[in-house]
């Protein structure tokens, strides 16, 4: 297994990229501390993983909160034995207006947990990578850093200068052998796109398969990557075949569109 014997935190746990991520972890032989808002949202992805074999921790966490970052990273140490793998899934989607309809409280409210919280996790989890001589951050980004969209202005930003912090990281880690990267997926197959297709079909007058299909049609495969599939390139980052590899953003998005 190409992560056997290695730890992994993964932010932002869910029903879908977070599950998916963990499991393709956990598949390959890594250990996994988990860390949600929720801890329901943990058990069952919890149990999906000691299924697997291996061994996991849930920890109840705002990224935000910097006592929260330091005890989950102290945890993932002190109970599974190391830290190898940090996966920055949480994320705030923003506030879906303008920017001249937006309250700038609003904006800072999406770069808190996009920017200042993903880096108050990395920093909080920096001294156990520094532990490893080959360790590995993986950013979840969008691809609305490239593809710009009204009303997606707050999440964009923040999801752009994380963008830059990421090769920043690279930069200034890869002393440590720290390796700093991040997917930029497009469009991912799962519940909220499920409603986001349905609400556009109500509002046009079409219906869901229509809508579906225009969305597919902008993808080179025609098609829309479920969540499973895009946990394949951060299984990819943190595995041993990205030894070289730092600094990067892989677009993971069908074909969408190319940097």
């Amino acid at each position: 297994m190409l992560l056997e014997g290695k730890v992994a935190i993964v932010s932002g746990l869910g029903p879908g990229m977070g599950r998916d991520i963990s499991l393709a972890l956990a598949q390959e032989g890594a250990d996994i501390a988990m860390a949600a808002r929720r801890e329901k949202r943990m058990a069952r992805v919890a149990e999906e993983i000691e299924a697997l074999g291996r061994r996991c921790i849930q920890v109840p966490t705002d990224i935000t909160n910097v006592a929260d970052c330091e005890n989950l990273t102290r945890r993932a140490n002190d109970e599974l034995g190391r830290v190898d793998i940090l996966v920055n899934n949480a994320f705030q989607d923003g506030n879906y207006k303008t920017f001249e309809d937006s309250d700038l409280d609003e904006w800072r409210a999406t770069f808190d947990v996009n920017l200042w919280g993903t880096l108050q996790l990395t920093k909080a989890a920096l001294p156990y990578l520094k532990e490893q001589d080959d360790s590995r951050i993986v950013m979840i980004n969008t691809m609305s850093t490239q593809k710009i969209e009204a009303n997606a202005g707050a999440y964009a930003a923040s999801k752009g200068a994380l963008a830059t912090a990421t090769k920043t990281l690279a930069r200034e880690l890869g002393g440590y052998g720290v390796r700093v990267n991040a997917v930029h997926p497009g469009y991912i197959w799962g519940r909220s796109v499920e409603w986001y297709l349905n609400y556009l079909a109500e509002e046009r007058g079409t219906d869901f398969d229509t809508e579906y299909k225009r969305v597919a049609e902008q993808t080179s495969l025609g098609y829309i990557p479920p969540s499973s599939e895009i946990a394949g390139a951060v299984v990819f980052f943190a595995s041993p075949l990205a030894k070289p590899i730092t600094g990067q953003a892989l677009s993971v998005n069908g074909g969408q569109w190319f940097h």
